[in-house]
């Protein structure tokens, strides 16, 4: 395993989530009609979601579980692999389906849907970093 380049995606998967803090408005009206808060916050969000992703991968590519065929079906392994609890998974998969849309689909993003994430749901994020940090101490 490599943790440290495991250590420098957990390192940049920090920054993105202080940029979103740092950036996200104070209510959502705001972010609806700021452009740049937008930009920061969509790009920041996907980017911790990818981010989540490769080190999840990652960590699959060292068990002795198959490859994933989705980037939800890797939170799914690192779940049965006891490496995130059941409820980190089911929010780790949503914040996938975020991802796709930001990527995909960028002009039918709900920025009610950004804010709320931005605001309450960065914690999802943190609890991956932790879990991947106490897995690393676990010598998975």
């Amino acid at each position: 395993m490599d943790w440290d380049l495991i250590g420098q995606k957990l390192e940049s998967l920090r920054r993105c989530l202080r940029r979103v803090e740092e950036k996200c408005p104070q209510d959502v009206a705001t972010l609806s009609e700021d452009y740049d808060a937008q930009d920061i916050l969509a790009l920041n969000l996907t980017r911790a979601v990818q981010l989540c992703v490769d080190i999840g991968a990652h960590l699959v590519a060292d068990t002795q579980f198959p490859p994933p065929d989705t980037m939800g079906q890797t939170f799914d392994i690192l779940q049965v692999a006891g490496i995130i609890s059941v409820e980190l998974a089911g929010q780790m998969k949503k914040a996938v389906g975020f991802r796709n849309l930001a990527v995909h689909n960028y002009d039918a993003i709900n920025w009610a849907i950004v804010y709320a994430i931005a605001r309450y749901r960065l914690t999802d994020f943190e609890d991956f970093a932790k879990a991947v940090v106490m897995a690393s101490c676990k010598g998975y």
